[in-house]
């Protein structure tokens, strides 16, 4: 479930990672796997495999294995040392 094969003649087979927006967010390399080896790190990737390709999938398993967005640190503010560009006139362009 959630997971597509493309054959792409000529290239080495590698399983991309995709965010639900479709951005990449990792590339793994398989041509020195075996089978089994795939199939093993699909399942630790969090990939649901239906028992046929018509079977239902779980609803808990509907956007798996979908990660959690990552979490951008607070801005921090500034520290007396830091420089921060001087403030301009709303009217006064920056480079002069």
């Amino acid at each position: 479930h959630n997971l597509e094969m493309k054959h792409l003649p000529g290239a080495d087979p590698e399983l991309v990672l995709l965010s639900h927006q479709y951005k990449e967010l990792e590339r793994i390399p398989l041509s020195d796997m075996t089978r089994e080896e795939i199939n093993q790190l699909v399942q630790e990737l969090g990939f649901y495999r239906k028992e046929t390709p018509d079977a239902p999938v779980p609803e808990e398993f509907q956007f798996a294995p979908a990660r959690p967005l990552p979490t951008l640190p607070p801005p921090q503010a500034p520290t007396a040392d830091s420089k921060t560009p001087p403030e301009h006139d709303e009217g006064e362009h920056p480079d002069l």
